[in-house]
């Protein structure tokens, strides 16, 4: 566990900042957008937290996220070929399977869908469809850097099935509510 002594360090004034193995990078690279991202999601998720209406099984999975989260963001921050000598928490096809069967078990509580829907409905519902969007945005992120080094390969699955476990759980939140899911109008 790190032990963090001081938050500032000046070391990241010039635009830099350092990786886990020490390396410096720009703070513009790949690599810190990509867990940029990741880490502005799990924001989305701990404001979807702070809600009390946040529904038990909603609130029970989003908390395994957030520290799953941790693990992709410390996967992303020690380039793969370090990662023999600097081992650090990774995400790994179980995470993948964990979000499945989240999604699997609520879905069969759902109605099935008949409509696209908009983002919305109950307050921590819309605020799942911001976190799911900001999710897509870390998966294009993290393909990005894919395209350019050697990444693990469980985090695009993971990030791809978090966008849809998050669908799921907007619309598992909205009818915890009481509400419904807001439904595209095409003839609008």
């Amino acid at each position: 566990m790190p032990r963090i002594t001081k938050v500032y360090t000046r070391t990241g004034d010039d635009g830099e900042t350092s990786l886990a193995t020490g390396e410096r990078v720009a703070k513009t690279s790949k690599r810190i957008e990509a867990f940029g991202s990741v880490d502005e999601l799990n924001s989305h998720l701990g404001v979807a937290l702070a809600d009390p209406a946040c529904e038990l099984e909603v609130r029970r999975v989003l908390q395994q996220v957030q520290n799953e989260l941790f693990h992709l963001g410390s996967d992303l921050c020690v380039p793969d070929e370090d990662k023999g000598r600097m081992p650090v928490p990774t995400i790994d096809e179980a995470h993948v399977l964990a979000l499945e069967r989240a999604m699997d078990s609520w879905q069969e509580e759902l109605e099935p869908l008949q409509n696209f829907i908009l983002p919305g409905g109950s307050r921590v519902a819309a605020q799942l469809h911001c976190a799911r969007s900001v999710c897509r945005r870390a998966e294009r992120d993290v393909l990005r850097l894919a395209a350019e080094v050697s990444i693990n390969p469980q985090i695009v699955r993971y990030l791809n099935r978090l966008s849809d476990c998050l669908f799921v759980a907007s619309r598992r939140q909205n009818r915890s509510d009481g509400g419904d899911d807001v439904l595209w109008d095409s003839h609008a």
